[in-house]
């Protein structure tokens, strides 16, 4: 089921309805039927993946803490257990293909020839997620940072909680399923984290309908054959790429918070003005947030951190990011995105000592606003470079992708209209400028007040509330972008 959909529609307010009718001991059953009915949505099997998901890492904790913390050997087989047998269902159902195409290339150099596979599998939708998830809850009963679950349902709803389900954000244990645990004893209604939910989802609808899916219908005109496209249109595409995918993922984060906070549960935040970071660090801590810092807690510091040798440290980046890049999809050219992320952070780390002095020695203004925006456009140019491989099906499509930007480069083709034809007329770029401006004033607002769209709306004067409000909402009923055949498009993160 998806946010976009007419069943959405209709599926939240009844969910909501009754979870606020119900008695306070049954809400966490109601939620948790609910979510896997929403699961069910995609495919009804799939729910026996999840479940079995949940039912081993459920027992691991369980398992974990049987031991006391002396017995580390028994502890540590009871974490390796869960580890494996998780990793080993999200590897089988998402690289096998990929794992045996690259095997079956390694060994036909030696002129052995494998046969293509007949296995017929399915990826199922937000399985990176909730094994991550599942994953990060066993490894902090193991750390002793929180206790193992022992009421099933409360834990089943932590793993399948229905509005980040499928793509997040990646939440701790320590934090939602605390809340899960209030359910059942705190307030039947609170007003403000009400409307509060109801404007984040407004907002995320505004992203999705309004300038990810119109970025899309250009950008899924040019990328399939970008080949025939000279270098200007090449790279509006580049740049509407970035704005339909942080919009698409960044609508989802906003939609998930906003529904959880209208049934009294908060999640954390996925997204932070991403666009405004001045290195590609930062960078990584403003974008996916629940991922980058379930990397850095499960996987950098683990391996050493920065708390090592120089060279180490690197090491640890590259393999952070590395995982990253596999995480999101199993082919060469998403390792090869998650490398240059990781390359970017090392260099920039490398160079620091040597721009400090260079500043000093020249005495560059670096707390001006000019040289703030020039840090800026260029860890945007970074983005936009390193996520053309993100989009581009091989990695020799994404080199001959930018080849194409540098050798067949045309200024005056800003001004012949050819823009107008890549899936967008004028009027629908305008609309696009417009929402765009938006957008860039709430990211804004958060870079100066570290406050989100809900708070933005909520310290503006009444009258001023109900027109941002009417605005935006008039703005998707009429400009809402739906898809091919006024479809709910589907998210781009579903696929990882």
């Amino acid at each position: 089921m998806q946010f976009t959909s007419f069943m959405f529609a209709v599926f939240f307010p009844i969910v909501v309805l009754i979870f606020y009718i119900l008695p306070k001991k049954a809400r966490q059953i109601w939620l948790l039927l609910a979510s896997y009915y929403f699961y069910m949505g995609w495919n009804p099997k799939y729910a026996l993946l999840i479940l079995t998901s949940t039912v081993i890492t459920y027992l691991c904790g369980l398992g974990i803490d049987m031991f006391s913390a002396e017995k580390k050997r028994g502890r540590k087989a009871v974490l390796l257990a869960g580890i494996l047998s998780n990793l080993g269902i999200l590897v089988f159902f998402k690289y096998f293909y990929f794992l045996h195409d690259s095997v079956a290339a390694v060994v036909s150099i030696f002129g052995i020839h494998m046969k293509a596979s007949s296995l017929d599998i399915v990826l199922p939708v937000g399985i990176s997620f909730y094994t991550f998830q599942a994953l990060g809850y066993v490894i902090d009963v193991y750390r002793q940072n929180v206790k193992a679950e022992k009421n099933f349902i409360r834990y089943a709803l932590f793993v399948s909680f229905f509005p980040q389900l499928v793509a997040g954000p990646i939440e701790r244990s320590g934090h939602l399923l605390s809340q899960i645990e209030e359910i059942s004893r705190k307030p039947s209604w609170n007003f403000d984290k009400v409307t509060r939910g109801l404007l984040m989802m407004l907002w995320g609808y505004f992203m999705k309908l309004v300038i990810a899916d119109r970025a899309a219908a250009l950008v899924d005109t040019v990328f399939p054959i970008y080949y025939m496209f000279d270098g200007v249109a090449l790279v509006l595409t580049m740049i509407m790429f970035g704005f339909q995918l942080y919009c698409d993922f960044a609508s989802y984060s906003a939609i998930a918070i906003g529904a959880s906070s209208v049934l009294g549960i908060e999640l954390c935040p996925n997204f932070a003005a991403p666009f405004f970071s001045s290195s590609v660090s930062e960078f990584w801590r403003r974008w996916h947030i629940s991922l980058s810092s379930w990397l850095r807690d499960y996987v950098y510091i683990p391996l050493g951190g920065n708390r090592c040798s120089k060279v180490r440290k690197y090491f640890n980046i590259m393999v952070t990011f590395l995982t990253s890049g596999i995480w999101h999809g199993a082919s060469w050219h998403f390792v090869l995105w998650g490398a240059l992320q990781g390359i970017f952070i090392v260099i920039g780390d490398m160079l620091r000592p040597a721009k400090t002095k260079f500043h000093t020695v020249f005495h560059v203004k670096t707390q001006s606003v000019g040289f703030r925006c020039g840090q800026v456009c260029m860890t945007y140019l970074l983005f936009l470079v390193s996520f053309t491989f993100f989009r581009a099906p091989t990695i020799s499509d994404g080199v001959y992708y930018l080849e194409r930007i540098v050798r067949h480069f045309d200024i005056w083709a800003l001004l012949d209209g050819s823009v107008y034809t890549l899936g967008l007329d004028a009027k629908e770029m305008l609309v696009f400028v417009i929402a765009v401006a938006i957008l860039w004033i709430v990211d804004w607002y958060y870079q100066k007040k570290k406050a989100y769209f809900d708070t933005l709306v909520k310290n503006q004067c009444l009258a001023v509330q109900y027109l941002i409000v009417l605005t935006l909402f008039v703005m998707i009923l009429v400009f809402g972008v739906y898809g091919e055949g006024y479809n709910a498009s589907e998210f781009i993160y579903f696929q990882f």
